[in-house]
């Protein structure tokens, strides 16, 4: 399964959660690193900001490729400025075609102030229906929980971190140490 850019991302060690409601839109990720059944670290940084702060993206994956998929992701941020889906199904084209690229083993939720984007190395750019997007091990439980939290009164950053900490409460490769970022 390794290096096999037909399989299905292996999500494991890791929780994204991209959340966008009414004018606001959130990135959470999780901060705990594994090795197997192992922590290694409890408060990485797998969310950051790009474009001068106007995009944050957020990783699961390998953390090397990841930051080669980002730095490539700037490159394309700065090619094409305001222009999120542009850069996005540009990087994924790349990520899929180029023979070092595509090894890569890591998955991004983009995010602007008024667009998420999943970008996947087997050349998908999804933009959720619904305004939330996940990844990761977790990434199906806190999808659930912020679909269900979606219709009630909260705002975006309390959407995301409730259902963050229900994603840390059932998935062993989440943990409750929080980077959120707003855009």
């Amino acid at each position: 399964m390794a290096n096999d850019p037909t399989a299905p991302p292996a999500w494991h060690g890791t929780t994204i959660l991209a959340v966008r409601k009414a004018d606001k839109t959130v990135i959470a990720g999780d901060g705990q690193v594994s090795m197997g059944q192992t922590i290694v670290k409890g408060n990485a940084r797998k969310v950051r900001r790009l474009a001068g702060g106007k995009v944050v993206a957020g990783f699961a994956g390998a953390t090397a490729d990841a930051f080669t998929l980002i730095e490539r992701l700037e490159t394309k941020l700065e090619q094409y400025p305001e222009q999120l889906a542009r850069a996005c199904v540009d990087l994924a084209k790349d990520w899929r075609t180029d023979r070092y690229l595509r090894r890569l083993e890591a998955m991004l939720i983009v995010a602007s102030r008024t667009e998420i984007y999943t970008v996947t190395g087997m050349g998908d750019v999804l933009e959720p229906e619904s305004g939330v997007a996940a990844i990761g091990s977790g990434g199906n439980f806190a999808l659930a929980a912020a679909r269900a939290l979606l219709e009630g009164e909260l705002d975006a950053e309390a959407i995301a971190r409730k259902a963050m900490a229900i994603a840390a409460d059932i998935c062993v490769y989440t943990n409750r140490e929080l980077v959120v970022e707003i855009v």
